[in-house]
């Protein structure tokens, strides 16, 4: 059964680092492109970051560009999402998710993302930023 597990989330303080994985498990994640969101409480579910098959082309929203950066690793099955400089607005639970087909490239909104676009997600880590 084709699964995502996000991990990392935590507390941290404004400024601080997290780095967040998405083991994926039942299918290689390398035929996939990888989608990062994230919903804080009360909002809609935003798209933060989309990385393609190799690796090689990565895009980001505008509230997290210069901060955060997505990469994989397809020899374990895990992509991640490094965060940085982070600030009390990032605060949210961030979810991967992947589409149904191999190779192919989902467009998806900025804001209020309908999950069912995607062929599977996790659960979700909260990344909770606080002084």
């Amino acid at each position: 059964q084709a699964r995502l597990a996000e991990s990392g989330g935590g507390l941290v303080q404004p400024g601080g680092s997290l780095r967040l994985s998405c083991a994926a498990s039942g299918f290689s994640s390398s035929y996939y492109w990888i989608y990062w969101v994230r919903q804080a409480p009360g909002k809609g579910i935003e798209w933060v970051s989309t990385i393609n098959t190799r690796g090689d082309r990565r895009y980001y929203a505008e509230s997290v560009e210069g901060r955060f950066t997505v990469s994989r690793d397809n020899t374990k099955n895990t992509i991640y999402l490094q965060m940085d400089s982070l600030k009390p607005e990032d605060s949210a639970l961030y979810y991967c998710a992947r589409p149904a087909e191999r190779s192919y490239y989902l467009e998806i909104p900025k804001k209020n993302v309908d999950m069912d676009i995607f062929g599977s997600w996790g659960q979700g880590t909260q990344v909770t930023v606080s002084s």
